[in-house]
Parts: C-alpha cells; structure tokens; sequence
C-alpha cells in the first residue's frame, strides 16, 4: 500500500536511549491510501520518530492494525541531534566538541524561547548565531584537569564580545556544516565550565535572618530567566499569599523580606530552559539552602534555626558536654537506624517510636542497651540517613500497615510475608533513606509533627541525649546522588533550579546513573560548596560528632579535604561547636564514571590517603568472611571454615584452599595493623612485605592507609546480610547454633581488637538476623527488626523479599525450615555480654588504639606467620615500653605486653612460640571475670612460650607493668 502523509503541525520525537525523554514535538496527520476503502476507515493519527530509523508507528482505533513506515526529514536529524549534549562550554572562551570540522564550518545558535528547529533554508527560530573559530591544538591543561574526561576534545574559539552571562539562559546547540553549508552533526551543550568561570560564588545563600528582624532570601540560578518567591501564610495553602518578584545580581537571585516571614512557607518560582524537555519550564522547587519543610515536603520553612524557641535546655552548653574523645584513634562505631531502634520497642509510647524522641527515653529497653555500650566504651553510634529523603511520606496517617500477628503464624520459610512486605513497602514508614531530596533538613517521618518546627527540635533531643549517654553521633550523609531529577518531579529540586549543573552527565549528555540514580558532580565549584554548607549546617546547628559519606569515592578528593579543614577550624568561642574533634570517613569504593580519577581526583581509598579521612576496609570483611559480596553466597572464608570445615561448596584442591586461607590470614593481619600500606609483616611464604606489597586477586594493594584512623576496620554492616545470617550461610549445615555464636563473637573480635577504627552493625552484638535478606533497604520493619528485650533475633521470619534474593532461595529455605539455626534467648544473651567484654578490652589498654603508623610498626607483631604457620589462627603481639626496650615509649600505665591469639580452627590451637618465652603473661582479667567458661580454659606456659587456645575462640594475654 502506498501512503501519502499530509503532515499538520509538529511531530514526536523519541529518543533511541534507554533514557526516557519526552516527546519534543506532537502532530495529528491524515492518511491516503490508493484504496478508497483504506482512506474512508482511517482518519486521525499520531507520527513518532524513533532517533535512529525514523520509523513511525501509526495506531488508531479505527484502524484494524498499527502500519509501519519510513520518514526522513532534515528537522527530525536536527532535532534528534538536540537529544543530547556533547559539547562542552568549558571556558568563557573555549567549546570543547569531540567533531572533525575539517573544510566545514561551526556555529553556535541560541534561542530564548526553545525555538530552535530546521527547514530547507538552514536553521530556524533562534535570535543568536555566531560562527566560532576551531583552534589548533589540544585543550588547555586547566580544561584538561577539570574535564579529564573530554582530554581527546576540540576546542572552538568563542568570540570575545559576547554576553556569555545572558546567552546561559537560552536553549543553546552547536551546529556543524560542511563546505557546502549542508548540515553534518549538532548537539545542545554542558555549562558546568562556563558556570563555574563566571558565576562561582561564595555570598549568603539560603535564608539569612537579620538582627533587625527582616529575613534576606538568595538562590544560586544563573540559567534562570525570572525567578520569584511565593509566600505561604499557612503549609495547606494551595495559593500563595504573596508571589515575589528576586532581583539578579551574577546569577544570584534575591529579595530581602520583612520580618513577618518568619514562620511562614516558601517555594522558588524558576522559569528556566530544562534541556529533558526542550522547554522554557516554570519550575517550583524548595530552597536548596532549606533549614524547614512543610508536613507534605512540597514548601520549604522559612525558620531561624537560632532563635531560642528551638533549642532544648542546655543546648548552648552542650559543646561543653560532649563525651571526652582524646583521640580519633579512640573512636569505635556502632551503625544504627532510627525506626529499627524503637519500632518493635514496647518499652517506648507507641507515639515516639520509630522517631527521635525515643532515643531521649531513659528507661527504655533500646536506651539502656546503648548506655551499656557505652559504659563498656563505645564512642560512636552513626545513624543511617536522617536528612529528608524520598520513598517515605512524612505525614503517618497515609502509611500502609500489615497485620503482624498474621505474619507470626507463618512458617519461617514462608513466602506468604515477604509478598505482603513487599505489597506495601513503597507506602509504609520503612527505607534505610539512601534517597536524598534536600540534604539540610531532618527527616519529617522520625518526627512527632513533620510540619514547623518539631522535626528540628526533637532532632537536637536526640544528640544531646545520646551525648549525655556517653555517645557521639554520626550521621550518613549521601551527596552522591540525587533522589530525582526534571522540571516538574515533586522530589526534585536542584535540577529544576540548574537543570544540567548539579548532576553529573556522561559524554553524550545524559545523567550518570551509577551510584544508583542521579549522580551529582561536586567537580562543579557549586556543588562543593553546597556539599561543604550542608556538613557545616548539621555541625553547627545539631552539634553532631562526624559524618559517614555514602559512596564517598564519587565525590572529589579535593571537596572531602576542604570539608574537612572548613570543619577543624570551627571554634567553641566562636561557633559553638570544637571541629576539631569531627570525624569524616565513608566508602571509597572506586567505580563507575569517576574510577581511576575519571572526572577528577576522587575520593577513594588510595587517593585519600595521608587526609586523615577514613574509608572502609573491605579488605578484611571479605578475608574473614570469605569471598565478597558480589560473589557465591557459599564461599568460605578465614572464620567460616575454609579448608577446615568445607560446606560443600567447590573451592578447588586442598593445596588450592590452603593458599586461599594463607592468603585471607594476610589480608586479616594487615588489617589488624590499620591496613598500613608501609607496615613491614612476614607473609605466608615467609618474605618481609609492605601491606602495599599484599596483593588482591586483581593485583591491587590490599593496603592503603598511611594513618591508622584512615581505616575502618569492619565485617558487616546494613548492606548485604547481617553478620549472624552470613555466618548461617557459609558454615557447614551440620554445625550448632552454638559454634555459630562463637564464630560470630570472634568476628566482632578480629574487628574489636585490631588497630585503626572499629565499626559494627546494629545487632551484630546479638545475633542479629533479617532472616538471610540480602538488602533490606525497603523490606519493611518486619524483616529489619531489631529486639533489644533479648527474646528473639528475628531469624525465620520467613523467606526474604524475592527482589535481591530469589536467585538464593533454593539456598535460604532448608536453612530456614532447620530449627537448630534459631538462637534462643540465652545465646543472644550471652552473644552480647562477651561483645561487651571485648569493648572493655580494647578500652583496658591504649595498646589497642595506637594514634601513629610507628607506633603500630614498632609495636605491633604477628606470630604464626610462614609457610609452617598454623593454619586458621592468628597470634598477635602488642609491645609498650619497659626497661627492656628503650626504644618503645611507655604509653600504658597497666600493661607493659599484650597478646591476642584468634582461633578459628574447629579445634583447640597449640601453639608454640619462642619468641614469646618468659613473660608474665595471664589471661585478660575482663576474660577472667567473662561468662564464656571456654575462654577461661585459655593457656600460657611461660617456659616454653606456649599457648593453648580453645576452638573459634579469641583469648588476651597481658602482661602486668613491673612496679
């Protein structure tokens, strides 16, 4: 059949990406058709393009069929090529494009309305064109090191009389035509660059209330065309009481209000080119600076986060309060979720749990639980995302709930509650929060009253209650990404100010995905800034203790060092706070876009090096534990009965396994020593090697650190299973619930004992289980429950959600239908008074927190080390200084010697070792006094300098300083 199109106004145009972009154009046309009876069946139709065939689909519920036809029109190649963006506006004067011109020739057009289109004549609809000159050479080394990615780029000479600060504000593109004047390629632009050369600013953002009672307001929006502030006397108002026009001074908006909007509710009206939709867009969008939201998190709070009705009693003393911290190297850390702490607690009123005022409650069950950590000598409780995310609504009564008492009667294999779970979980009260929205604004879900005030001061509650407890806060903080993006999504907010600034873009224009969504890029000068605002914003103002970043790896190096020096100089006099005592680390994984310094010099373990900023050390979890997350669920490791104790999982040879082994006891050892990457260790072959010298499968360093607070020494934490449920994984089926425990308390001791800084999970300390759920981030309560009553660890609480751990199924469920996996009461108990007493150990002795790389090499020893070592134990030496070395300084006043000794044989451990001979060693007396009988059976015999240890055991050896 042979078709003629009669097109009437504009058409679609789709995009061939996996990017979802909304159609530029829409059109209605007619069809003919050489057969009368076609045309009289057929009358209205909608034509898409597909960007790389042009194919249209024609539907119509007239039509018995959808027909298929090709189309080419020289609009739809001009237009597809706006799709993206992969020129670079680098510097007021340079345009990096990576395009051979050659005889040809390049234009720069602009259009303030998004006009821009193609007919016969050339291009259309803009009110700017100019011709700009491609320049010899490579790109400036300035570019180069702020563009790393465009290195093989072309530059193109931007003329020097153009209003570049007016042009921003346009829909832009670059066209490229051959010596004939026919059009070759285009493309719209990146202006980050340009952004940040004429436009970086370092003046009042936000809300800034005056002493004289007015309130200024000012909004970084270079690209926007006008921007007003709307007024809301009350939050449910649909109407704004006032719609003000900002003034623009350098790409910042402003207006200075009266004193009367204190109190009040405010949005940014921004009408801005958003390149996602081809449009000039009116955007509504929170304060990106804001401090407040309404209940909805659709207005932002216009409150002084000074004023005195906001703060607790005692809250301008609290700096004086703080718990003592004498050095960083003191530091351990235990990761905790607001809602797990109190949701399941029945010692809580049900109106605060799951919230911040739980943790205020003395008496509680969760409360005196920390305040025996405490005691014992945890400093750090790091609590998972507490800034507003998305994906939990703040107002409670429109949550979902399920009938618990229902789920309770299931199997523990049961299928039946991870389908429920899952029905409602995008609607309940549960998400780990790895989904920011506005990053200086506590979550409204952890509060009483999302709406004014409340969330502000029941958070300020929180941390002086956990201080006055003995613990410092941490808070996760993700500037990583984005939880949303466009002009129009009511979680998005920075890129309907910016659009194309904040979020970090590949080469063809399209957001860059690969920490989960929305990558930010805090390359750009603003970003950094906003980052570094934000961490001062929650010192300052909540007077927390340190931060954990979330995929720290994907921020620059250099935004992290900057942090970190604006924070150290923070003064109690002047500040109310002492930045000094601060502590940053976070995860240096280094992936994606920004791997190996792809955008940049980023914050990753190696390049962070010598900062003082500590990142995790997968290192030693996955040496312990065995294999890695990533990999088969079954694959042993140092603990979990490698070689020693197979579970029938292929593992190769025995001399395969025992090399594996060796080398796990390596990665262990160095970690032990703060994962040094200059620690001198003998390695299982018996050579003298670095820990930079330790390889990886993949022949990178295992060590990193230059300090021993750049290390976070861990195995389990909220990603992934749950230490007790990985342990139930990999161990042989046939063991005991009682061997589990053991291996579990021996895990949290190589953490507990090791130099560097210990962190634990939430619950670890009592076997903790999400009944084998390998990412429970969205499981609901029901499978991260956390019981502080000590009757039940929350295994078997039916098979976990099918998202993340169907294809593990086939291996949950027999585990799961076993009931000798359960712990009863009494082990969880006894599980956590040994995790105490490993507390009181490392806090018995400075030995076991050391504060420098010399003092770890010229203190720190192991033993069992060689090609004749024993395999699955671990024996080391900690020396202070005494009459016998001179060359040591004494630095503890009790123990002049220590040593541990791990056992993880399935067996007790002899072991001999000359070196050890004549000391007046005895077990630790917190060991003594435990109520693990098995370690008390623990033996050293000075004469021949032998231990005896029983097995999955960890016994301390100390010896009393003379006099």
């Amino acid at each position: 059949m042979a078709l003629t199109l009669t097109l009437a106004t504009s058409v679609h145009l789709l995009s061939s990406t996996s990017v979802a972009r909304p159609p530029i154009f829409a059109t209605d046309f007619r069809l003919r058709s050489r057969s009368r009876r076609t045309a009289s069946s057929i009358s209205k139709f909608q034509l898409g393009f597909t960007s790389t065939t042009h194919r249209c689909l024609c539907s119509s519920s007239s039509a018995a069929s959808p027909m298929q036809f090709e189309v080419s029109t020289p609009n739809s190649q001009f237009l597809e090529s706006l799709l993206y963006s992969r020129a670079y506006w680098v510097t007021e004067g340079v345009i990096a494009w990576n395009v051979d011109v050659g005889e040809g020739s390049v234009y720069l057009y602009g259009s303030r309305v998004a006009g821009l289109s193609f007919n016969e004549d050339g291009i259309d609809g803009y009110d700017f064109r100019v011709e700009l000159e491609a320049e010899s050479g490579s790109l400036h080394t300035t570019v180069i090191e702020k563009f790393p990615h465009i290195v093989d780029y072309n530059p193109f000479k931007v003329p020097s009389d153009l209003d570049i600060r007016d042009l921003v504000k346009s829909q832009l593109a670059i066209v490229c035509f051959d010596a004939e004047g026919r059009f070759v390629q285009g493309t719209g632009l990146q202006l980050p660059g340009v952004l940040d050369e004429l436009f970086s600013y370092d003046g009042p953002l936000g809300a800034n209330f005056t002493p004289g009672g007015g309130v200024s307001l000012h909004l970084w929006a270079p690209t926007a065309q006008e921007v007003s502030v709307c007024i809301y006397k009350n939050p449910l108002d649909k109407s704004p009481t006032e719609i003000c026009p900002c003034e623009e001074v350098s790409g910042v908006w402003s207006i200075n209000g009266p004193s009367s909007w204190e109190g009040c509710y405010y949005v940014y009206k921004v009408l801005v080119y958003h390149p996602s939709t081809f449009k000039v867009e009116t955007c509504y969008a929170n304060d990106p600076y804001a401090r407040g939201l309404s209940a909805d998190a659709s207005k932002t709070y216009l409150v002084n986060l000074d004023s005195d009705d906001l703060k607790p009693e005692g809250w301008e003393k609290l700096a004086d309060k703080k718990p003592c911290l004498r050095s960083f190297s003191d530091i351990s850390i235990y990761e905790l979720h607001v809602r797990d702490f109190s949701v399941y607690d029945e010692t809580v009123e049900p109106e605060h749990r799951g919230g911040y005022l739980a943790f205020t409650l003395k008496d509680s069950a969760g409360v005196k639980h920390l305040q025996k950590l405490a005691d014992a000598g945890l400093t750090h409780l790091h609590l998972l995302p507490t800034y507003q995310f998305g994906d939990v609504d703040d107002e409670k009564e429109n949550w979902k709930y399920i009938d618990t008492s229902v789920l309770e009667g299931l199997p523990p294999d049961s299928a039946e509650a991870q389908a429920r779970i899952t029905e409602i979980q995008n609607d309940d009260g549960f998400n780990w929060g790895y989904n920011p929205v506005l990053w200086g604004v506590p979550k409204g879900s952890y509060a009483s009253d999302p709406s004014g005030p409340c969330r502000i001061i029941e958070f300020r509650k929180m941390v002086q209650a956990l201080n006055r407890i003995g613990l410092n806060v941490v808070l996760d903080v993700v500037y990583n990404h984005l939880h949303a993006n466009g002009p129009h999504n009511k979680d998005s907010v920075l890129d309907k100010i910016v659009p194309g600034y904040y979020l970090r873009r590949n080469n063809d224009g399209f957001i860059e995905n690969s920490t989960c969504v929305n990558n930010t890029a805090s390359e750009h000068y603003m970003v950094d800034r906003l980052i570094r605002d934000d961490l001062l914003n929650w010192v300052v103002n909540y007077k927390v203790d340190g931060f954990r970043f979330d995929l720290m790896g994907h921020i620059m190096k250099d935004t992290m060092v900057k942090a970190k020096s604006a924070i150290c100089n923070l003064r109690k006099e002047t500040d109310g706070v002492d930045g000094s005592r601060i502590y940053l680390y976070g995860e240096g994984w280094n992936f994606g876009e920004v791997a190996n310094n792809g955008r940049g010099v980023n914050a990753s373990q190696f390049n962070l090096t010598g900062t003082g900023i500590g990142s995790f050390n997968d290192r030693i979890r996955d040496a312990t534990l065995g294999g890695s997350p990533f990999g088969h669920p079954l694959q042993q490791g140092f603990i979990t009965g490698l070689l020693l104790q197979p579970n029938g999982h292929e593992h190769g040879s025995e001399a395969t396994q025992l090399l594996m082994l060796s080398t796990a006891k390596d990665h262990i050892q160095i970690g032990m020593a703060a994962n040094l990457k200059d620690y001198v260790l003998t390695n299982h072959e018996g050579k003298e090697v670095k820990g930079s010298e330790i390889l990886l499968h993949d022949a990178t360093p295992v060590a990193y650190a230059s300090q021993p607070t750049e290390t976070i020494n861990y195995v389990s934490a909220h990603d992934n299973e749950t230490l007790f449920d990985i342990i139930s994984l990999k161990t042989p089926m046939e063991i005991s619930v009682d061997e589990r425990c053991r291996i579990n308390h021996l895990a949290s001791s190589m953490i507990a004992l090791s130099q560097g800084i210990p962190f634990f999970h939430a619950g670890d300390e009592i076997l903790r289980s999400k009944s084998l759920d390998r990412d429970s981030y969205n499981s609901g309560d029901w499978f991260n429950r956390l019981d502080f009553s000590y009757n039940s660890n929350n295994w078997g609480v039916g098979i976990p959600p099918k998202g993340k751990n169907e294809h593990s199924w086939p291996l949950i469920k027999p585990r799961l239908q076993d009931p000798s996996f359960k712990p009863q009461s009494s082990h969880i108990v006894s599980t956590l008074n040994s995790f105490l007493d490993l507390l009181r150990i490392r806090y018995s002795s400075p030995l076991f927190r050391l504060e420098t790389a010399k003092d770890i090499q010229d203190r720190v020893r192991f033993h069992n080390t060689g090609p004749s070592s024993v395999p699955g134990a671990i024996v080391m030496s900690i020396e202070d200084g005494h009459k016998g070395i001179a060359c040591v300084s004494q630095i503890d006043p009790v123990y002049s010697f220590v040593v541990a000794i791990f056992n993880a044989r399935p067996s007790e451990l002899s072991f001999l070792a000359p070196g050890l001979k004549d000391r007046n060693l005895e077990l630790h007396p917190v060991q003594v006094k435990s109520g693990d009988e098995i370690v008390k059976k623990s033996v050293y015999d000075a004469f021949s300098g032998g231990f005896t240890v029983p097995a999955r055991t960890t016994a301390v050896f100390v010896e009393l300083r003379d006099g």
